[in-house]
């Protein structure tokens, strides 16, 4: 029998009478279930309030529906049923929005109608009735019981390839996101590792992007980090972060951050140029906060590693991450100014930072504005480029307003070692200068002066 799948909210309200569990029609004409006004009673626990029909279809809006409960007029599920005098049957409210368009013939077979009464088909309304009761009462059973649904999962993804596969992660990533109980069944169950055996030079970035959307909300133990650590499966991990929805870019950036804590030794297997690019992307993405948040976040944790930091620096991320700096939140901000810093360290992330034009301007005015820390990573940013060329950039952090910020730091109740930082960097802004002029560029009051 062909199959239909329906769309949301094209149903109309309809009430059956009767008590009970209506699952089959041989019930529902025996119990004499065929009309009346009010809901159905489910009993047995399952369901202990009436529902009505329209209930029914909109929670099951996905489910393939018989095609004999289709009207033919509008191609979805009928709840009011009646039968012209040719035999075809529809719903009620289209057939007669049918009649009173003019037309007086069958829509579907196109006689003219020798009869324009029409007749409630009880039958089929009732059956429509209970084939929506019986799946409604399944699809109840098996949300309740978290446990058995995610075995059942479970075993399914031992059996299943292709899309079949994908259709049965897509449902245990929902179940996991939606129940704590279901995330210890998984990990109980040897959920991980079957999942991880999912992930492959050539598993295809749909599989891969469900999988990983339900590793990271898992409990990962030593052994299932150190399988997912692998080359490969990185790999895998490292392309569909560049392919995938900004969720899926999210998660595999979690995902890849959760592995990276506390492996100073296999940081190694994270130096992927098209990690960085990839990272480099979201961060820029201004679009998803979200997104630029978990970008840095792992861009960060990376940068922590001394041994990858050349290769940070190497892509050109130093300028790229100077220019997002005004449009960044607190949060983010301070992550750029940490990664920033670190980057900072090496002789070559000095000179990019003072080969970008926007370096100084952009981190001048970011001193006493969020925090004290990011005033700290600005001081140690800025501390690193002027040294390294003092005649070239003193007179470009003056013009751009950094000795009279370095004074606010100085007078400021903040800690000790940034005024001593503020004061060490003020003198070495001041060497080009006289300091009559100095004290003109700085602004300073007579009082302050």
């Amino acid at each position: 029998m062909p199959m239909y799948v329906p769309s949301r909210g094209r149903v109309e309200e309809f009430d059956v009478g009767g008590g009970g569990q209506v699952l089959d029609l041989e019930t529902a004409v025996k119990d004499g279930i065929l009309g009346g006004g009010g809901g159905v009673v489910v009993h047995g626990g399952a369901i202990e309030k009436k529902l009505s029909l329209r209930k029914m279809m909109e929670e099951l809006d996905s489910i393939e529906v018989p095609s004999v409960f289709i009207c033919p007029i509008s191609l979805e599920p009928m709840q009011d049923p009646v039968t012209l005098c040719t035999g075809q049957t529809y719903e009620r409210s289209n057939i007669l929005k049918w009649f009173s368009l003019g037309h007086f013939t069958c829509p579907t077979t196109m006689q003219e109608l020798w009869d324009d009464s029409i007749t409630p088909n009880s039958t089929l309304h009732q059956l429509i009735y209970s084939w929506f009761s019986q799946k409604y009462l399944a699809m109840k059973k098996r949300s309740e019981d978290v446990q058995g649904r995610v075995l059942e999962i479970l075993e399914t993804l031992k059996k299943v390839k292709g899309e079949a596969r994908v259709q049965a992660l897509k449902e245990l990533r929902q179940v996991v996101t939606a129940h704590d109980s279901a995330k210890k069944t998984v990990t109980d169950n040897s959920g991980v590792s079957l999942i991880t055996s999912l992930l492959g030079p050539f598993t295809k970035h749909v599989v891969a992007s469900e999988a990983i959307g339900i590793l990271v909300h898992l409990d990962l133990n030593s052994d299932g980090k150190a399988n997912l650590m692998q080359p490969n499966k990185i790999s895998l991990m490292v392309d569909t972060l560049n392919e995938g929805s900004i969720d899926t870019k999210i998660n595999c950036t979690k995902l890849l951050e959760l592995l990276m804590e506390g492996k100073d030794s296999e940081c190694e297997v994270l130096s992927s140029l098209s990690l960085f690019v990839g990272l480099l992307r979201i961060i820029k993405d201004k679009r998803h906060p979200n997104g630029v948040l978990s970008g840095l976040r792992l861009l960060k944790l990376i940068s922590s590693h001394e041994s990858l930091r050349n290769s940070i620096v190497g892509i050109g991320a130093i300028p790229q991450l100077v220019e997002v700096l005004p449009n960044l939140n607190a949060e983010c901000l301070e992550l750029a100014l940490v990664i920033l810093e670190a980057l900072s360290t090496l002789p070559e992330g000095a000179l990019a930072l003072m080969d970008c034009r926007s370096t100084i301007p952009n981190v001048v005015k970011l001193l006493m504005k969020v925090s004290e820390s990011c005033t700290q990573f600005a001081l140690s940013i800025l501390w690193a480029v002027c040294k390294l060329a003092p005649e070239k950039c003193s007179s470009v952090a003056v013009e751009a307003g950094l000795a009279a910020k370095l004074l606010l730091v100085i007078q400021s109740g903040c800690n000790p070692v940034l005024k001593q930082r503020s004061a060490e960097l003020l003198k070495l802004c001041s060497l080009n200068y006289s300091e009559t002029i100095f004290i003109s560029k700085c602004k300073l009051t007579k009082t302050m002066q």
